[in-house]
């Protein structure tokens, strides 16, 4: 019997307990480590935002790490940590995990509201994420629109509704982040950033996002995980449009392993859940929970052709809304993806023009999986 959530998140420890930063204010985690908590209008309820103390350029101030989406709310929020929180020192720089809305969508704000003549306040990010999210912001593309209605039909999602609703959604990604800085500075893998005398080492990781970012620092002992560890619920891994053929769920845990070479006794600042410790035993967990659904979906394959669609009460046995269904719809394909391209599915499309996945001879007779 698989262990529940509950039991597994026992396994990690939260050093802060159940505390959490009150709106508007902030938690030192760190030395010079703060942490911010903002509200989400969505399921994922809320997004962890992170304060690094910093010194650029003889100025002194603080460094930002992520920096929710782009809604007035949102703007409230960050001008109570303004007010309350930067001990009267200004934001030196913005540095942005990864290119979804709710960690880059204020990143323009942010560099525009702190650059001075005297001082830039420039976005860190990588250059792969900052092309992505300049793209979607300028609504070239269609992020969600057209593209993405094609792709979900392709796999399952036919009926009218779901593609009407999705073909009506080319405006949810430049309504959450309706601008991305033009210039940047980039963040590749294993590149040390000096941040308030503390050098913090970039990881680059994949699969969740095109290039995404995470920082390590020894000297603290704390990584910056931001999407790629969560404490307690598993990172959303999806194939979409853009490249179809991805194979997004190998990538995502070949990432996450590069995290082992870190020490056990790291504090993990997660951008959602609470800080915890237990680094080793969380990827050990995300790796044994999309073993066990690679395993659900490959028997589901095994006894007729699935679809995506198909697959989603399998991975997914509850009730979803649209915004859901997406998600799911895209981290259906990746684990269909992940057993095609390990050669335990075949895929072939239907008259209908649906993506079909089965199991090959071989898994048929007896084989498990990868």
């Amino acid at each position: 019997m698989n262990p529940s959530r509950n039991e597994l998140e026992a396994r990690l420890h939260y050093p802060l307990g159940d505390t959490l930063p009150e709106p508007g204010r902030s938690l030192e985690v760190a030395p010079g480590v703060r942490w911010v908590r903002m509200a989400l209008p969505f399921a994922l309820d809320h997004i962890n935002l992170w304060l690094l103390r910093d010194r650029i350029g003889g100025i002194d101030g603080w460094t930002v790490v992520d920096c929710c989406i782009d809604k007035p709310e949102a703007r409230a929020q960050w001008t109570s940590v303004f007010e309350h929180e930067l001990q009267g020192l200004p934001v030196l720089r913005v540095v942005v995990t990864h290119m979804h809305p709710d960690h880059i969508g204020l990143a323009h704000w942010l560099c525009q509201r702190w650059t001075t003549p005297q001082h830039e306040c420039r976005l860190w990010i990588s250059a792969t994420d900052h092309a992505v999210a300049r793209i979607g912001s300028g609504g070239i593309g269609g992020f969600g629109a057209e593209a993405a209605a094609v792709f979900f039909g392709s796999h399952g999602l036919t009926d009218p509704d779901s593609q009407a609703k999705i073909r009506q959604r080319s405006s949810y990604f430049p309504g959450l982040v309706p601008a991305v800085p033009a210039s940047f500075a980039r963040l590749m893998d294993g590149l040390e950033v000096d941040i308030g005398g503390h050098a913090w080492r970039c990881i680059s990781g994949f699969g969740h996002a095109p290039e995404h970012m995470a920082l390590w620092c020894e000297a603290l002992g704390v990584l910056i995980s931001g999407d790629m560890v969560l404490p307690r619920i598993s990172t959303n891994v999806s194939v979409y449009d853009q490249e179809p053929e991805a194979d997004a769920l190998k990538l995502f845990l070949s990432s996450i392993d590069k995290f082992r070479a870190l020490p056990p006794t790291a504090l993990v600042l997660p951008s959602h859940g609470r800080p915890f410790t237990g680094l080793h035993e969380r990827i050990d967990q995300l790796h044994d929970h999309h073993r066990d659904r690679l395993r659900e979906v490959l028997e589901a394959c095994s006894q007729r052709p699935h679809s995506a669609a198909d697959i989603l009460p399998v991975l997914f046995p509850r009730a979803l809304d649209l915004h859901q269904t997406t998600f799911a719809m895209g981290e259906a394909v990746a684990h269909l993806n992940r057993l095609w391209h390990g050669g335990q599915l075949q895929r072939q499309r239907g008259d209908d023009g649906v993506w079909r996945f089965a199991a090959t001879d071989a898994q048929a007779s007896g084989g498990t999986a990868t």
